[in-house]
């Protein structure tokens, strides 16, 4: 009995790391087509002034790209059967952004606004992707 509990325990945890992967996967991904969509406004929500082509490309880069990228990633370690490096690399992309705000708190302070609650859920989101996480020696 003990073995079949271990089991589904293991099964439903699986399935909460996959739900918060694919809200992951959402959220990364509707930014990155707001990004390409309303590049101006999302950059102003975030303190940021684009300005003439490298403006644009770079912003296009650090936020459009890694956003996307993220959301590619997040989908892939998803899927059924997966490695579990995938969301510990998912994790690591989106604990990267909570952790690079914080080097910023040091010398400017934490974040305000629109900015401060989008830092907050990306650290819940990574966080639940850890704890979540499967042991080394469990294998279905």
């Amino acid at each position: 009995m003990s073995d079949q509990a271990g089991v589904a325990t293991l099964l439903r945890k699986q399935l909460w790391q996959r739900r918060v992967l694919q809200l992951i996967a959402y959220a990364y991904g509707m930014s990155a087509v707001a990004s390409l969509l309303f590049a101006d406004e999302m950059a102003a929500g975030m303190g940021i002034f684009l300005n003439g082509v490298n403006g644009y490309s770079q912003f296009y880069a650090s936020h459009t790209g890694v956003w996307a990228a993220t959301a590619a990633l997040a989908l892939f370690a998803a899927r059924q059967g997966e490695p579990p490096v995938f969301g510990d690399i998912t994790a690591l992309l989106v604990l990267a952004h909570p952790a690079g705000r914080l080097f910023a708190a040091i010398s400017f302070g934490l974040p305000q606004g629109f900015v401060f609650l989008m830092s907050a859920m990306e650290l819940l989101a990574g966080l639940a992707l850890l704890l979540l996480r499967p042991a080394r020696e469990q294998k279905i």
